[in-house]
């Protein structure tokens, strides 16, 4: 049946010599990798290949069959284009970060409206901005509302929190207890908005600091989650 429906890329690989395999998190179907056949090669075929930029946003004509590992995809076209998110060096060093870590974390094969939203809403929200140094701090942090762990802010005023039960602790639990800048600077973020993203000031020591700490977090509450092979590139743009 076809099915149209807004998407953002997740991934792209090259398949053979003129193919590519995309995984996209679309509003209509949750997460759905697609064959664009002869993509590389056709001039004339309706999917450019310009259009699949990472995280790019587009609207899909889907020939959906539930019993296909890939779609096919019908006709593609961009929609809410970007202005800077994949020219400007800064961002896009974000950009394929983030990429990375959805892949990597979503994994619904159904309608998710609200987290679509989100995600659609962020990455306009960042490509208009010139102050997003810590963008992909309070992204990732949001996301886990949308994934089932975001963190129990019931007694946010005790000292630790802990990684493994997703809540502030009255005593330390281990390797797994959060203390010192990285807390102040989760009790900062728990709550903002990204339009408040600039009152906060921190270095790259402990933005980097914190970002570990969240991919930690991520580690013990998705069993498929890997650490992001981007995430040393990130570090040295954003040091």
């Amino acid at each position: 049946m076809l099915v149209t429906t807004n998407a953002i890329v997740l991934s792209k690989l090259k398949y053979k010599d003129n193919d590519l395999i995309v995984t996209c998190y679309t509003q209509e179907l949750g997460v759905v990798g697609f064959l664009l056949k002869g993509v590389l090669k056709s001039k004339k075929s309706s999917n450019k290949v310009a259009y699949f930029q990472l995280l790019s946003q587009l609207q899909l004509i889907i020939n959906y069959n539930s019993n296909r590992s890939l779609q096919l995809v019908k006709e593609s076209k961009p929609i809410n284009v970007y202005s800077s998110l994949h020219t400007n060096i800064l961002k896009s060093s974000i950009v394929m970060f983030l990429a990375e870590v959805m892949y990597s974390s979503l994994r619904e094969e159904e309608q998710n409206e609200t987290l679509y939203r989100y995600l659609e809403a962020a990455l306009l929200w960042l490509d208009e901005q010139s102050d997003f140094s810590n963008f992909h701090l309070l992204f990732l942090l949001n996301l886990t509302k949308y994934l089932g762990f975001y963190p129990d802010t019931s007694s946010i005023h005790f000292p630790y929190f802990n990684l493994i039960d997703g809540m502030f602790d009255l005593k330390e639990y281990g390797k797994h207890s959060v203390s010192g800048e990285s807390l102040r600077l989760l009790k900062e973020l728990l709550g903002m908005s990204f339009d408040d993203l600039s009152s906060v000031k921190i270095n790259g020591r402990q933005r980097q600091s914190f970002l570990n700490m969240l991919l930690q977090y991520y580690e013990l509450h998705l069993e498929s989650f890997r650490k992001p092979k981007s995430l040393e590139i990130l570090n040295q743009v954003f040091s």
